[in-house]
């Protein structure tokens, strides 16, 4: 089984020749910040054999993947950026063939394609560790002697190199700025922040691109072109579509790894990149991007399973924390425990499946398509005062004939329901308010907001009427088990009042974002 760890380190370069056999000695650390004691804990030899596709896919996005035997963690290492100098590293014991538990991390970025070796780096580790006055641990200071060969089979030839580098990596627990008390006292006996960010990419670059250079070439994900700033209608709509795939790609892994909100954002993306489809029917041909936005509508709804549950898992137990002791009748949280832990089982084994489908893959790939070769329409081409304004106007108009109806509506299901159609257009309008931002500067940004406040209101209403459709539920169940079922009503009773306090909030903050100020500063009409 593959284990993470959080990985924050710092690298150096020694001054002198790079490729030093014999490295100088580093200066004494004692004293720098927290540090005590300095223990030295030998060399070991370190051999890795680092992973990518032919067109260095994973190195495009700053991933690393290797096979490394030697040292105290041989094995498998996939590693994660997360901020500069801070990455996520996936470990799994060392054997022959990549673990599929890898495999499905790397998949939304390396799809079809194999995973050839690349890079071979031989390094020779001289290890100490800096102590406290306690003796613990506060970071790990190694002196890297590396002999690097850049393997063929990604369009270059075989090339070697040589160097010698410190790396600083912060123990568990410990205080970030011993970091910086140790890079104090390494600069001033001469050391400089290392030019490349990881040892594969300097040995990548020794006989072609960087990573850097290859990610600006690409400009997000698998999708090629727009490497120039948005200047038309077409390229800002392009700009938006690109940062969501990008956001696809890069959230896979993430909801694999069962990290928080990640079932969030990729869904999120899937939905503004099917609401871009169609707001901009006048900028890109309908007749391809609807059976794609199709298959994104069949996504979002396969990871709402899980999203979905999970919202609604917080919510009520937030519900339940809220309560008085006294009024807790009943083994409530430990039913509320087993519905939430017997939904959580079945809607994350079916989300992971998604993602491992071939009809998911296809997708993906019909998503990097159509970037490449975008069926732009005529407006395209237009300078994106002249078509965006209108977009947004199109979706507000919308958006305000949902919500006049859904006022005007008695309360109850039928309201309930016009409520919830209404936000899904406060969305549509809010996103297409997004995509103008780099376009239309701080009037596109001002609407935004004022919708998205809608779209909260709304939101919080929705949430509350299917909260409701469970607490029932749960009650039924209580009361069928011989369980008092008083909580359970105590609860729907509470999201009740909740969500009528909501449909009393909607008319005023409505009316916030109706201010005709704001959509004459987009360049649009106001509404008669």
């Amino acid at each position: 089984m593959a284990d993470s760890k959080r990985e924050i380190e710092r690298k150096y370069e020694l001054p002198g020749r790079p490729d030093s056999e014999k490295p100088p000695g580093l200066p004494d650390l004692t004293g720098a910040g927290n540090v005590a004691a300095v223990r030295a804990r030998g060399v070991q030899e370190l051999d890795a054999v680092y992973y990518d596709t032919p067109a260095l896919r994973l190195n495009a996005d700053t991933l690393t993947l290797r096979r490394r035997t030697g040292g105290e963690d041989a094995g498998w290492h996939l590693k994660f950026p997360v901020a500069t100098g801070v990455r996520d590293e996936i470990r799994a014991p060392l054997s022959d063939t990549l673990p599929p538990e890898l495999a499905g991390l790397v998949r939304s970025r390396v799809r079809d394609a194999e995973l050839i070796p690349v890079v071979r780096l031989r390094t020779s580790r001289e290890v100490s560790l800096l102590l406290d006055g306690r003796g613990a641990p506060l970071a790990e200071v190694a002196v890297d002697t590396v002999r690097a060969r850049r393997l063929p089979g990604t369009g270059h030839p075989r090339a070697d190199t040589a160097w010698t580098e410190v790396e600083v990596e912060l123990a568990d627990g410990a205080d970030p700025a011993v970091l910086d008390a140790v890079e104090k006292r390494l600069r001033k006996a001469g050391l400089r922040p290392a030019a490349s960010a990881s040892k594969l990419g300097r040995a990548l670059a020794a006989g072609g691109r960087t990573a850097e250079g290859r990610k600006t070439a690409r400009k997000g994900g698998r999708a090629d072109g727009a490497p120039h700033a948005p200047v038309t209608a077409g390229d800002h709509v392009l700009a938006y579509l690109r940062a969501q795939v990008t956001a696809i790609v890069a959230q896979d892994p993430a909801v694999r790894r069962d990290l928080p909100d990640s079932v969030h954002q990729l869904r999120v993306a899937t939905r503004r990149l099917r609401s871009t489809f169609r707001t901009h029917r006048k900028v890109l041909d309908r007749t391809v991007t609807d059976p794609v936005g199709e298959e994104l509508k069949w996504l979002a709804a396969e990871l709402g399973v899980d999203r979905d549950h999970e919202v609604l898992s917080e919510r009520l137990a937030g519900l339940v924390d809220a309560v008085p002791g006294t009024l807790l009748l009943g083994p409530v949280r430990a039913r509320l425990r087993i519905w939430t832990a017997g939904g959580r089982t079945g809607s994350r084994a079916r989300t992971v499946a998604v993602l491992d489908s071939e009809r998911y893959l296809t997708l993906l790939a019909t998503l990097d398509a159509l970037l490449a070769a975008p069926p732009l329409r005529p407006a395209a081409a237009k300078a994106p005062e002249k078509v965006l304004p209108a977009r947004i106007d199109r979706a507000y108009e919308r958006l305000a004939e949902r919500i006049d109806g859904a006022l005007a509506m008695a309360p109850g299901e039928g309201r309930d329901l016009a409520l919830h159609d209404a936000r899904k257009a406060a969305k549509r309008a809010r996103y297409a308010a997004e995509a103008a931002v780099p376009a239309l500067g701080k009037p596109a940004k001002r609407f935004a907001r004022r919708i998205k406040a809608v779209q909260t209101v709304l939101g919080d209403h929705q949430d509350s009427v299917v909260a409701r459709e469970v607490l029932r539920d749960l009650a039924i169940r209580a009361h069928a088990a011989g369980e008092s079922a008083f909580t359970w009503g105590l609860l729907y009773g509470q999201e009740e009042t909740r969500a009528e306090r909501r449909e009393r909030e909607l008319p005023q903050v409505w009316e916030a974002a109706s201010d005709p100020a704001l959509r004459t500063g987009l360049g649009a009409r106001p509404r008669g």
